[in-house]
């Protein structure tokens, strides 16, 4: 290992910036969460036009009861907005809503049978009752003036504007990001003297519900064995089902350290922040582990700073001003991916560039896919960009090889991915995607930026045990908290190190 320390640095590729990849699906499996789907879109879908003859029209009309206040605003589709920060990943909770919604249908017209149903479906698929027919109102007088109009898009987001209130509790003031879940809000809860929170809202979708009832689980579970937050996962402060929509209130948060490293166009962090964000990362894993659940899906985009303010300073060998963040307190968010021991392991499971090798080769996981997953991010931090940037496994593979060494036979031989030939990796370097390997992968000690400096050799020597291609012979958090390189990390003298990591 000496040996490589003495070699000198090359510089780093400067041309190499983060492909994003989409994010893997999860396993939407059930758990003991009885959950009772939306009785708005049951009866929608087992109505029988046999036996009813009544307006398509008029049946889909309902109406909401008072406590869906609107802020006296009648609604516009004019209002609608988009995303004005990044994504902000918070999880939901779901309450299933103590109020069921009412049906008012009136007497049919002469429109045959089957356009009835064909119009119906049609309209009904992306458009839940509108309460701004005048004629509704008089036919209804209890309904509040402004009530909001219940609606989904194409996608099955919910359409709500600024101003609207949910739970009669939660205020919306913008959207803080969108993905393929849904959407997270900033919203205000009037219940605790307008504090401000994120709102996490899930898309009416099946697979998305069960998945957040999922998510739930697992937050309420690590609210019981940690009511204070002291091992910074994110808090859950409320869940409930909105209309079919799964929503679920967290502490409101920062930027991302990816978004952040983003936005300070992929300038590595400092080491001493590199070193505060990873112990921080670590200590909250561990948490995790100690309790047999395994996070699986541990990224930049998940690890999210209490607070992103940053100061700003020259820097006269990049000839710009660069950003450093004042405060790198963290949390790790995004448990909807997270297994426990005694669970169902899906096959495949991380975002590609931080997934293990037991996983590409499908030898079966367990928690030391997480420590792996932790080292990548570590290089990204100190680096700027991304260990294994590829969307490939057999390329993903011929990096892992450049970079680590050799992947040991026996774990080549227990695989039954066809990526090997008599144990041996499969690959052609004489292809443009070999090449590609070839040149912008090295050795992992060639990566260090001052190799004559001790708390940068430290960093890669913990890197290096965390990569380790055996699960078994990877070094735990547990034992990498108690790391050399950690000892100058700000967290152990305080609050961090005074929480027993033991259950």
């Amino acid at each position: 290992m000496s040996m490589l320390h003495k070699e000198e640095p090359l510089t780093m590729p400067k041309s190499r910036r983060r492909r994003r990849s989409p994010s893997r699906d999860s396993p939407y499996d059930d758990d003991a969460y009885g959950y009772c789907k939306s009785k708005r879109r049951k009866a929608t879908r087992d109505y029988d036009y046999q036996k009813h003859s009544r307006s398509p029209d008029r049946r889909r009309r309902r109406h909401h009861h008072h406590y869906h206040h609107h802020r006296d605003r009648a609604h516009s589709d004019e209002n609608s907005y988009s995303p004005d920060r990044t994504n902000y990943s918070s999880r939901h909770s779901y309450h299933d809503s103590d109020h069921s919604s009412h049906y008012h249908s009136h007497e049919s017209s002469g429109h045959s049978r089957s356009y009835k149903r064909k119009k119906y479906r049609r309209s009904y698929r992306h458009h839940r009752p509108s309460y701004s027919s005048q004629s509704s109102r008089q036919d209804h007088p209890e309904l509040i003036a402004g009530a909001p109009c219940i609606e989904d898009d194409e996608d099955g987001h919910l359409i709500y504007h600024p101003g609207d209130v949910l739970q009669a509790r939660y205020e919306i003031i913008q959207t803080l990001g969108e993905g393929t879940f849904g959407k997270c809000v900033e919203v205000k809860d009037v219940a605790r003297n307008g504090q401000i929170a994120a709102l996490k809202i899930i898309k009416n979708v099946e697979k998305y519900r069960e998945a957040a009832k999922l998510e739930i689980n697992v937050l309420e579970k690590l609210k019981e064995k940690d009511p204070e937050g002291k091992y910074l996962c994110v808090r859950m402060l409320d869940w409930f089902d909105y209309h079919g929509h799964m929503c679920i209130a967290f502490d409101m948060l920062g930027l991302s350290v990816f978004d952040f490293l983003k936005d300070n166009t992929y300038y590595p962090y400092p080491l001493d922040q590199v070193r505060n964000i990873s112990y921080q990362l670590c200590y909250a894993v561990n948490f995790l582990h100690e309790n047999q659940l395994t996070h699986t899906d541990l990224k930049p985009e998940n690890i999210l700073f209490v607070n992103s303010d940053f100061e700003v300073s020259y820097n006269a060998k990049k000839r710009r001003d660069m950003r450093r963040v004042k405060n790198t307190d963290i949390r790790l968010i995004d448990f909807g991916s997270a297994t426990f021991d005694h669970e169902h392991h899906s096959t495949i499971v991380s975002t590609r560039h931080y997934r293990a090798p037991e996983v590409i080769l499908e030898l079966g996981w367990s928690q030391p896919c997480d420590v792996w997953s932790i080292g990548c991010i570590m290089f990204e931090l100190y680096t700027g960009y991304t260990l294994f940037q590829t969307h490939d496994n057999k390329e993903h593979l011929a990096m892992m090889e450049r970079i680590l060494g050799s992947i040991p036979y026996r774990m080549a031989k227990r695989s039954r991915t066809n990526y090997f030939w008599h144990g041996r990796l499969d690959w052609d370097s004489t292809t443009s995607a070999g090449r590609y390997v070839r040149e912008n992968c090295k050795p992992l000690y060639r990566y260090i930026m001052e190799p004559n400096n001790e708390d940068h050799v430290l960093l890669f020597d913990l890197i290096w045990k965390m990569l380790r291609y055996d699960p078994l012979a990877r070094i735990t958090l547990k034992e990498a908290l108690k790391d050399p390189f950690f000892k100058k990390s700000c967290y152990l003298g305080g609050r961090a190190r005074s929480h027993s990591l033991s259950r």
